[in-house]
Parts: C-alpha cells; sequence; structure tokens
C-alpha cells in the first residue's frame, strides 16, 4: 500500500534509496506526430519504496531540493541514464538521445557538470546522446549564472533543453537571454483552450521559436486532438502519453526497438512560414509583445538577389519617431531605398549584411529624405539597430530598433560650426583658451594651444607639466601658481600681464571661476590673449 513519506522519512531513507536503486530512472519517448518516429526520450526520476511504496516527484524532489540532497540523486539519475546507454552500445541496440534534467541547485553547484562530465567518460557514451534540461524557473533571477552554465556545457557539446517553457513568469526574457538549443512548452496552460487564448499565446510561442531557428517539443501531449493541433501550428515534436507513458528500462528497450527513429531538426525560420497569416493577426501574441514591449521599431525582408527591401510590420512607436506625418499604409506602399541617397544607402545596406554575416546587433546611422502632404520635404537622421531573425534561400527576416537623433546631430553639428568659428576668431585675436577641472587638476586646451605650444588634448597635474615644458618661464612660475592657489581658494576672477613661452612674449592672462552648488570651485577657464605695444 502506498502512502506519502513525511520529509523526515525521505531524508531518513535518501542514502538507502540511492544504495539500492530505489530511486531510480523511467524513459518517455519524444515523437514526430507527423511521422510517428521517435527522436530522443526524457529521463524521470522515479523513487519506489519498499515499505511505503511509490513517491510523487511533486512530494520527494521538492524535500531534496530544500535540504541539498538533489545534486546526489541528480547525478545518480545522469549514471543511470549512461549505463542505460552502455547497456544498448553493448546489445547493439540504437542510440537515442536522453534528456536529463539539471536543477537549479545544481547550476549553484560549480562542480556539477565535471561531475556529470566524468561520467559521461567513465561510461564511454558520446556527448551527442546525452542532453542537459534546465527549467525556466532557474534562470529567474541568475541569468548572468544561467548563461556562463550554458556556456560551458556547449563547449563540451552538450544540447541544452529548457524545460517547462510558458510556465513562467519572464518566459520572452529568458527565450531572449538564454541560448538554448531546444524548447520544451509545458501544455497545462492551455488544457481545454485550444481555440481561445491559450491557443494563440502557443501559436506566437511556436512562431518565435521558428524565428530563433529552435525546435519545439510540446510534453504533456494526451489526446490526438491536442498532437494534431500542434501540428497545424508548425510544432510536430510531442511528448506525453498520446504515444509513451514513463516506463522501466527493460520496457523501453522493447519499445525502442518497434519505432523507427529520426534526428531533431528545427522547424522552418520565420520567412517561409508568412504566410500562415498569424503574423499579421492584431491579437496574436507578436502583435502585443512587437506593439507594446518593444521600443520604435520595424520588420523587413531583405532579399540578397535583387537587393530590394520590403518593410513587413512598423508598431506605432515607429510611426512616431521617424513617421514625418506619414500613415502606415503610406510606409508599406513606398520603397524604403527611395529615402536614402546613395551614400546612406549603402551605409545602411552594408549594416544589413553585416547583421547577415554575423547573426548579431549592427548599428548605423543614416539620413533620410521624407516628403509628405503635411510636413513637406523633411530631412532625418534615423540610428537603427539591425538584427536577423529568420531566413529562407535568398531573403532575410530583419528587425531594426530605431531611434530619431535629428536633434542631437543638428547640436553636434552646430558645435562643429562654433569650433569652427571660435579657432578663427582665435586665429584672428591672437587669443589662447582652455579649461581647468579644479578637482583633477586636468587642463584641456584649445586647438591653438595643441598646434603652438604642442600641448596633448588633456594635460595632467596643471599647472605643474606647463611649467616643467617651459610655457611659463621660471621667474614668474611661482606667481602662476599663486593666480592657481587664490582661484582654487574661491576667487571668482583674476587677471595680469605674464610673459609666456622661452621668448618671455607678454599675455594678458585672465580665469574665470566656476562654482557648483555649494559654492566649491568647480571648474576655471582661462584665456591669454597676446599684448600688442
Amino acid at each position: 500500500m502506498n502512502r506519502t513519506m513525511t520529509d523526515a522519512e525521505l531524508i531518513q531513507k535518501f542514502d538507502e534509496a540511492i544504495e539500492k536503486d530505489q530511486i531510480y530512472v523511467n524513459y518517455q519517448a519524444q515523437i514526430n506526430h507527423t511521422t510517428g518516429r521517435m527522436l530522443g526520450a526524457e529521463a524521470l526520476m522515479r523513487w519506489k519504496d519498499p515499505e511505503f511504496g511509490s513517491q510523487s516527484p511533486a512530494d520527494f524532489i521538492p524535500v531534496l531540493e530544500k535540504n541539498g540532497l538533489i545534486y546526489k540523486a541528480d547525478l545518480h539519475v545522469f549514471e543511470h541514464v549512461c549505463k542505460f546507454q552502455k547497456r544498448c552500445m553493448d546489445e547493439g541496440i540504437s542510440l537515442m538521445p536522453v534528456s536529463v534534467n539539471m536543477s537549479r541547485f545544481d547550476i549553484y553547484n560549480t562542480n556539477y557538470i565535471d561531475s556529470i562530465e566524468n561520467i559521461r567518460k567513465q561510461y564511454g557514451i558520446p556527448v551527442k546522446y546525452l542532453r542537459i534540461e534546465v527549467t525556466e524557473s532557474s534562470a529567474i533571477g541568475g541569468m548572468e549564472l544561467m548563461s556562463s552554465v550554458l556556456s560551458r556545457l556547449h563547449s563540451l557539446g552538450y544540447l541544452v533543453e529548457m524545460d517547462d517553457f510558458g510556465s513562467g513568469y519572464s518566459s520572452l526574457n529568458i527565450l531572449k537571454g538564454l541560448m538554448v538549443d531546444i524548447i520544451k512548452l509545458d501544455m497545462i496552460f492551455i488544457r481545454g483552450d485550444i481555440g481561445g487564448r491559450g491557443g494563440t499565446i502557443l501559436s506566437s510561442i511556436v512562431q518565435m521559436a521558428k524565428w530563433l531557428d529552435t525546435p519545439v517539443i510540446a510534453e504533456g501531449v494526451e489526446t490526438v486532438e491536442l498532437a494534431d493541433y500542434l501540428k497545424s501550428i508548425g510544432c510536430n515534436y510531442i511528448q506525453g502519453f498520446l504515444y509513451s507513458v514513463p516506463s522501466d528500462e527493460d520496457t523501453f528497450i522493447e519499445y525502442i526497438k518497434t519505432v523507427k527513429h529520426e534526428p531533431l531538426t528545427a522547424s522552418l525560420s520565420l520567412v517561409n512560414a508568412l504566410d500562415s497569416g498569424r503574423f499579421w493577426n492584431p491579437e496574436s501574441m507578436e502583435t502585443l509583445i512587437f506593439n507594446n514591449f518593444s521600443g520604435p521599431a520595424s520588420m523587413f525582408v531583405y532579399d540578397t538577389s535583387d537587393r530590394s527591401i520590403e518593410i513587413l510590420r512598423v508598431n506605432k512607436k515607429y510611426i512616431a519617431e521617424v513617421g514625418c506625418g506619414r500613415t502606415e499604409k503610406q510606409i508599406f506602399e513606398t520603397n524604403p531605398w527611395d529615402y536614402l541617397d546613395e551614400e546612406n544607402r549603402k551605409i545602411y545596406e552594408d549594416t544589413i549584411l553585416d547583421a547577415i554575416e554575423s547573426a548579431d546587433e549592427e548599428t548605423c546611422e543614416t539620413w533620410m529624405k521624407i516628403c509628405t502632404d503635411i510636413c513637406g520635404e523633411e530631412k532625418i537622421c534615423v540610428r537603427s539597430s539591425i538584427r536577423i531573425i529568420g531566413h529562407g534561400g535568398d531573403k532575410y527576416l530583419l528587425y531594426a530598433m530605431v531611434r530619431n537623433i535629428t536633434k542631437e546631430q543638428q547640436i553636434l553639428n552646430q558645435y562643429e560650426e562654433n569650433e569652427r568659428r571660435f579657432k578663427n576668431a582665435f586665429e584672428q585675436a591672437n587669443v589662447y583658451a582652455w579649461e581647468v577641472d579644479v578637482a583633477t587638476k586636468e587642463m584641456r586646451p584649445c586647438y591653438r594651444c595643441m598646434r603652438d605650444l604642442n600641448l596633448p588634448p588633456l594635460v595632467v597635474d596643471y599647472p605643474e607639466t606647463a611649467i616643467k615644458a617651459g610655457i611659463f618661464p621660471p621667474e614668474v612660475a611661482d606667481k602662476y601658481r599663486d593666480m592657481m592657489k587664490q582661484l582654487e581658494e574661491g576667487v571668482g576672477t583674476i587677471e595680469d600681464i605674464i610673459p609666456l613661452t622661452v621668448g618671455r612674449v607678454p599675455f594678458h592672462v585672465r580665469y574665470t571661476t566656476e562654482f557648483d552648488e555649494t559654492g566649491k570651485p568647480l571648474k576655471l577657464y582661462g584665456s591669454a590673449t597676446l599684448v600688442v605695444e
């Protein structure tokens, strides 16, 4: 008769359960619903006590986690799987990849990966036949650690599955931030709701996985109706009671012998799946994310065969940021290349090609000339951060985050123009100018100072560096130090005639002090004007 053991009983019996294999492994197949072929299996931890009978994983696993015992239990399961694979090798049975769970507590144990590697090598199992499953909740609050663990597993050749995807609170962030190889969808949230909101969300998640070129396995599939629905939205891989109940090793080996096998492959990329219509559904998860949870953005297709570009979607923030009075319809109906001259088109197109080649985000700044009935002709500068999210044949689907930086560029251009004018004015007036940071004693000279006095863009330990360089002759060095001391003590302005350089050329030197909100000297602005006799 089965009875759930208390926490104390579980802890007390744990070591014996490990030693006597009362904690053991069941296997559940993963099937391609379209072909009926098996592509792998998941190893499931089970516990059967001789006195109290079978214990539910939902009862004993949290106890093991809470009491620091899950690490030992997970290694025990991993070794069981390696023994199983070794048996298949010895008996000439075709090997199938088996997924083994890695708990969030294993992630924090720096020895876990070394331990499973030692076990794998001990039994001589090729790494391609062992996959590591991590749960979505394992990453919450520890993305950097999780990312480093995944990188280590990938470096050793393991494929990593994200288990229970969709059951946590930050699925999209996890999907964005972690490089997992396979996504396993939790079907709990869709049961009884295939045609409702759950179905819409599920369809969107499958589509997003396609964008990422990531295979999806739906687990917990118990009915033909659900399996057929999953196939209709592009998710062919399933795990659940419909095809296979969790089985002991001997039963599972017999099952392996009766079914054909196939490798797991990624879904079609988004570009090849656009005809489904869900991409345009205003109620879909794609639209919700695109319109509400990202900044100004567009999605577009670039065709390498004819170098054409076609905008597929823009969100409301995009229209507000760079629309310049254009409607969404007008944006779609106009060739994007028409907004760019030859130089700016080359910049943008080169950035697209860089994004395709690097598979990473690439950024550029381009000037666009837009003409509308409302605003007339307007020239704007746009910073675009572009990333590839799908491809098919010669076509590449790209995602661009944009920002209108016209005002920034205008300010920068005005600043550069002012600098040019000041340079010219200084040239005509024989004026040198500089500023000094009181706290750091760093001096930043004007262009003329750098040119005529051979000063670097940043002079440290001012004025001592300038004194050593001979800009201030020895006989006036102490006088100049005293001027600086007065300024640092709070004098607002100070001026004097000082001979400068080895030629003792007289200059009218003037300083003005900038104070912070407490009245403490912050910066000193100096100038030197040639004294004309």
